[in-house]
Parts: structure tokens; sequence; C-alpha cells
């Protein structure tokens, strides 16, 4: 059985490594098949693949997009998208033009609980200026020694509620599906069981993303919990969606799973690479 890893972050947005490291990382962890998908952003997209390219290792076009819904943030996965889509790196870039003004009414709040600096602070760990986000601050944050881990930071300053946490209008699920199929990708739902909605408004999620030609969710992901495989393996059936499995990584120590790391897909799912020539 392959080991397909469809999920992870470059430094290209919220992740610590490059694309080339990725793809070296992805190789020594004995995955067979690799997707990188960084936020709102396919500029890392040549490098990934000219990396894998050159260590041979099978590459699949990636992108994670965020949406609102329902009030939420929502990721929606683009796989075997043409980065090279203008509509679709039209619609990325709206996306990336709010997260400077977000990120420094975030500073300001923080500096409001006696965080100074998480401005400059976040900008030390951000490789693209356009994609500074929440995890940035995270990073910050841990520097200073307030916290112990990336979980405990979101919980005490960046979660919905707290001092540093700032909205922000994402694209809608429309958008997004839009983009990724004019891409000639095939849309995901990252991992759903982070999402917390209620089981109806979960049913009209998956029934308006399935409306609009979505394909997939993610089962067998580094942000669920063990239990929750066969959960979404099961949700995965009753919506007639294919099964997505990747790893979420964004780096050494601060991954809850490693790149190529999880355990199979369940059994019974239909893979969303079922019909891929690898």
């Amino acid at each position: 059985m392959l080991n397909f890893d469809l999920h992870c972050h470059s430094n290209v947005s919220d992740g610590t490594l490059s694309p080339t490291a990725l793809a070296a990382r992805a190789q020594a962890n004995g995955v067979d098949v690799w997707a990188m998908t960084d936020h709102d952003e396919v500029a890392g997209i040549a490098e990934a693949r000219a990396a894998a390219a050159a260590i041979g290792l099978p590459y699949v076009p990636g992108v994670e997009i965020s949406i609102t819904w329902a009030g939420q943030t929502v990721h929606i996965v683009g796989l075997q998208i043409d980065e090279t889509n203008q509509a679709l790196i039209d619609g990325l870039a709206s996306l990336r033009g709010g997260r400077e003004r977000r990120a420094r009414d975030m500073a300001a709040q923080l500096e409001t609980v006696g965080i100074h600096g998480s401005f400059e602070g976040a900008l030390k760990f951000v490789g693209n200026p356009d994609l500074i986000s929440r995890t940035h601050f995270a990073r910050y944050i841990l520097e200073l020694g307030l916290c112990k881990n990336l979980s405990e930071v979101f919980a005490e300053y960046l979660g919905e509620g707290k001092a540093g946490f700032v909205p922000h209008r994402w694209a809608t699920l429309p958008d997004a599906l839009q983009w990724i199929k004019g891409a000639g990708g095939i849309a995901v739902i990252a991992h759903p069981g982070r999402y917390k909605f209620s089981d109806t408004a979960f049913d009209a999620l998956f029934a308006e993303f399935k409306d609009l030609g979505g394909t997939a969710i993610e089962v067998t992901t580094g942000s669920h919990t063990p239990d929750q495989y066969e959960e979404y393996a099961k949700v995965a059936n009753r919506y007639g969606f294919l099964a997505s499995r990747g790893s979420d990584f964004h780096g050494p120590g601060e991954s809850r799973v490693d790149l190529g790391a999880l355990p199979p897909l369940p059994a019974g799912v239909k893979p969303v690479w079922h019909d891929w020539s690898i």
C-alpha cells in the first residue's frame, strides 16, 4: 500500500521548512506520493515540484484555501490543481490582502495584555510576509516563554474570544470550489473533526459542499485524534465522499504527526487517489 501524504505546509505559508526540505523529509520518512498544500498560496509549488522530481518522489500540486462558513473558518484543500490558473491566482491574492491589517490588529490587542512587539516578533518567523498568521504570533509567544507549546498559546491568547484573536473574512465555499474546480483540481474538506459545528450544521456543510462539486474529506489526518479516523470514515461513506489522508505537518517539534507517519485509511473507504495514475 502506497504511503500518501496529501497535506503539509512549507515556509511559503506557515510551515518552518522550505519546499525543498519538505520534499527531502517526506522521502526520508517513507512517503510515496506527496502533496504540499500551503495556505492561500501557490508560490511554493514550482520549487516543491522540482525538488520532488530531483529525488524521484511523485508529487501532487495542492493548496489549502481559507473560507468562512456559518461564522467559522473552514479549510478546503485543492489537490491536482493547475497552479498557473489565473482565476485561482487572483482569488488567493484577494485572500492574502487582508492579513497584514489583521496581524497589526492582533499585535495591538496583545499589547493590552502585556505582550509587546508581537508584530515584529511574529515577522521573524515569516517566510512570506503576505501570509503572516496566528501561527507566527504563536511562535513568538513561545519564544517569550509564556507558554509550553502551540496548543497552549492558542488556548491562552490566540483562540476565539482570547486577547489576540481577530476574525478575518475569508472566501466563501462557492468561491473556493470555483477556484479549485476551475484549476482542474479536486476539492477536499480539511480535518472536519476540528470544526465546532452541530450535527445539523455539519449536514448542511457537507450537502452544500457536495452540491458545489466537492468530492472528498480528510479522514486520516494529523489534525484528527485516532478515534476520529473511524468516525470520519463513516461520515465519508454516509455522504458518498472519497477519503483523503495527510499529516498537516508544519515543522519538526511542533506538529502532532510527522510527514508519512499516519496509519493507513480505515478499511471500507474509497481513497481520493483511487483513479490517479502514479
